[in-house]
């Protein structure tokens, strides 16, 4: 996914086809609601990090953003060796991929110790970085995760700053990361799934409080800050089998054909009924593993009018057909279950 240029979205067609300017295309709650459903999250990893008095922990480099929640004490943190932030309780801050980071907390003589590999222990996917028989000042939970639209629209992929958001321990943003910790290391049932809504819960909770800020850091977002071209992309999000096509998604956004396929390719990196596609496929994988209705029922609801023609665009995006891929899923459930 390509990071677009600024564009004006000031700029409508009327009905006679011409330009009009001067009115500002808004993401509806509606849409912006849509979007958040089909809102995949895949957590990679948890990081329990406890940094004492005179201490600093260095990380970061992961190619997938970082959540972190400050859920005690006082210190600062440099994001890719940018200026010091300060940190306090309930701050949550939400990291680029590929992004180091430094966590530091002032005590004793001479600047903060470096808090070696030996202090970094591992149990199943959370990672726990503490350093023995000392007081933490700072306690953070830190999440890697991927958020995406299908399997080439990522929400965060393009971020290039971090996002700050300050919350209260009313927002309870803590009990779900520790829900999620506590997921991880019982390795029950449906631990991914588990984790995953947990996430997503927090990720909500942060469009929510952007909606509500001066600072709507959804702008920064190249999927969200073109509303016209993010309107059509809610409306393929939430209606994927729909008879979309280039001309009705234009009409949607209020743009030219032209116009759309230019601005549309210019932030996803891909033609509007590619990324379409994706998102059909992405439907018709849910529906496999989730319900009992046929094959053919499968591919009409994907958008798909022949079943030779689903198969192939499915076997192409997940290598194998879709009765293997359901096959397949439903073994691996009944492992589980052992």
């Amino acid at each position: 996914m390509h990071t677009s240029k600024a564009i004006p979205t000031q700029a409508l067609f009327g009905q006679d086809g011409s330009l009009t300017t001067g009115s500002t295309v808004k993401l509806s709650t509606r849409d912006l609601d849509d979007l958040m459903q089909a809102l995949d999250i895949d957590v990679i990893a948890l990081t329990e990090i406890l940094v004492p008095h005179g201490h600093r922990v260095e990380m970061g480099m992961i190619d997938a953003p970082g959540i972190h929640y400050n859920l005690s004490g006082v210190g600062r943190i440099s994001i890719n060796g940018g200026p010091e932030m300060p940190l306090s309780p309930h701050l949550l801050i939400i990291v680029p991929p590929n992004t180091p980071f430094t966590i530091e907390v002032d005590g004793g003589s001479g600047p903060p110790k470096l808090i070696s590999r030996d202090c970094w222990t591992r149990r199943d996917d959370i990672l726990r970085v503490a350093v023995p028989n000392e007081q933490p000042q700072i306690v953070q939970i830190c999440g890697f995760f991927n958020a995406s639209f299908g399997q080439s629209v990522r929400l965060f992929g393009e971020l290039r700053e971090p996002v700050i958001e300050q919350f209260a321990p009313a927002d309870k943003i803590d009990l779900k990361l520790r829900e999620a910790m506590d997921e991880l290391l019982q390795q029950e049932v449906g631990v991914g799934a588990m984790t995953a809504s947990l996430l997503k819960q927090i990720i909500v909770s942060l469009v929510r409080r952007s909606l509500r800020s001066s600072r709507r850091w959804t702008e920064r977002f190249s999927i969200l800050a073109d509303r016209q071209v993010s309107r059509a992309f809610a409306d393929m999000v939430a209606r994927p089998g729909a008879a979309h096509s280039v001309h009705s998604l234009a009409h949607s956004a209020g743009l030219s054909r032209s116009a759309f396929m230019a601005r549309f390719s210019d932030i996803f990196g891909r033609s509007p009924m590619v990324v379409l596609r994706d998102l059909r496929m992405r439907q018709a994988a849910i529906d496999l593993t989730t319900t009992t209705m046929s094959i053919d029922v499968i591919a009409h609801n994907a958008g798909y009018e022949s079943r030779s023609s689903f198969v192939r665009a499915f076997r192409k995006a997940y290598n194998r057909n879709p009765a293997d891929y359901r096959r397949i899923a439903k073994e691996s459930k009944a492992r589980k279950d052992i």
